[in-house]
């Protein structure tokens, strides 16, 4: 456990190779926890894996499934500071930064505060934080899943044009436990509906999840997308210029309905280093040819 202030503490460990390149896994969410015996990719390329759950999750503490625990010390900002903390602590020069989803936009947010700090970058299933993306997924995707759309939209007591996560953060902040569960299994029904299309035929991937990580997991999601990630709109593809110098590589599928292809495109454009690699026969989930992209990507870092 890493006291990072305001009363939290992150949970990290560190796994793989102790003496190999040092790579930071920055999950997804905001608020998933980081996936227990993953990142096998990384394992076998020889990397020293540092892994941590950020505030609010996993077993970090305190955990956002309890209503009284103050989402004021839970943004984008604090868990940049977190992540820097945490490899000054472990001694680490420089890291290879790789995210998913959500830590996508957690960690360009990080490599382009600390870019003196990071070796590589490998992005999957993009997010690049702008406020059309969070519209996207919690408002406009509703024109592909009305019915779905329509069950989310009055879950949360407000319109379909109001302010839906922000009305949804309330709820899963209310002492009665029964509203919390409630708001939560809304709010997960809606973003297994956005998944539901996927080519793997995967079903239920929210609803799946034990209820006090779920509880936190649809908590920190509201409160993150209510305040649009805690970014100025636009600022990663507007600062992509810090990433000069730093190899990536982003992954991403095409029929992907968390986030169209067109945020990272924009991003490619912006950051000369990277590489997008996109993904025909996957969304936002894995596939085959996600997997041989990344893969073709963590082998190739772990040789520089």
């Amino acid at each position: 456990m890493l006291d990072v202030g305001d009363g939290n503490q992150v949970y990290w460990q560190v796994s793989g190779n102790r003496d190999g390149k040092p790579a930071v896994m920055v999950h997804g969410g905001p608020g998933g926890g980081f996936p227990r015996g993953a990142f096998g990719l990384f394992r076998r390329a020889g990397y020293k894996l540092v892994l941590f759950d950020q505030r609010g999750c996993g077993d970090s503490t305190p955990h956002a499934s309890d209503p009284v625990s103050d989402m004021r010390y839970n943004t984008t900002g604090h868990l940049i500071a977190d992540m820097e903390r945490l490899r000054e602590h472990l001694g680490i020069e420089r890291w290879l930064v790789s995210g998913v989803s959500w830590g996508t936009v957690l960690g360009l947010a990080y490599a382009e505060q600390y870019p003196e700090r990071v070796s590589e970058i490998i992005l999957t299933s993009v997010g690049v934080g702008r406020r059309r993306d969070v519209d996207w997924l919690y408002r406009d995707a509703g024109r592909f899943y009305p019915e779905a759309f329509e069950r989310f939209a009055a879950g949360s007591g407000t319109s379909r044009d109001g302010d839906i996560p922000g009305a949804y953060a309330r709820l899963m902040a209310d002492a009665d436990p029964a509203v919390r569960q409630r708001a939560t299994d809304d709010w997960c029904a809606w973003e297994d509906a956005l998944l539901s299309n996927e080519l793997q035929e995967k079903s239920g991937v929210f609803a799946q999840v034990p209820l006090r990580a779920r509880l936190a997991l649809a908590r920190i999601c509201a409160h993150y997308n209510a305040n649009y990630l805690f970014l100025e709109d636009g600022e990663l593809i507007r600062n992509a210029g810090r990433l000069a110098g730093i190899p990536g590589v982003m992954v991403h599928g095409r029929m992907d309905m968390n986030g169209p292809l067109e945020g990272p495109w924009e991003l490619a454009r912006a950051w000369p280093d990277a590489e997008l690699l996109v993904a025909e026969d996957a969304g936002h989930l894995d596939s085959e040819i996600k997997r041989g992209y990344v893969r073709e990507a963590v082998n190739r870092f772990a040789g520089h």
